[in-house]
């Protein structure tokens, strides 16, 4: 059976929770969001294109910064109400230059940094 992106159940602005995790590592990477047609097209392409609700415009991740998501699965969860996705990803994932967008915990009631930016 064809998969058809508006079976999904996007929120009242258009849009779905996506989460891209590292294919291989299986580490979360971050959440973005995406509406039909970025999802439509990250299935057409294999690149992760999501929707910037503050540019109001797609954005396929790495096409500035060269860090990349290459699609390596598509999943939805049984409400079909968040996309996961597994990606290859080169590079850092997070705009703050780190592996992943998840790099700040809390532990015995303190902030801690998990990780620090690459390069």
């Amino acid at each position: 059976m064809a998969f058809d992106p508006k079976a999904l159940k996007f929120d009242d602005k258009g849009l779905i929770p996506a989460i891209a995790q590292d294919a291989e590592t299986h580490e979360v990477l971050m959440m973005a969001w995406m509406n039909a047609e970025s999802v439509a097209k990250t299935l057409e392409t294999g690149k992760v294109t999501y929707w910037s609700r503050s540019r109001q415009s797609f954005w396929v991740k790495g096409e500035s910064s060269g860090h990349v998501q290459e699609l390596v699965d598509f999943r939805y969860d049984c409400d079909q109400d968040c996309i996961l996705v597994l990606v290859k990803q080169k590079g850092p994932a997070c705009h703050t230059n780190r592996r992943s967008c998840f790099y700040t915990a809390v532990r015995d009631g303190e902030t801690v940094e998990l990780m620090s930016p690459m390069g």
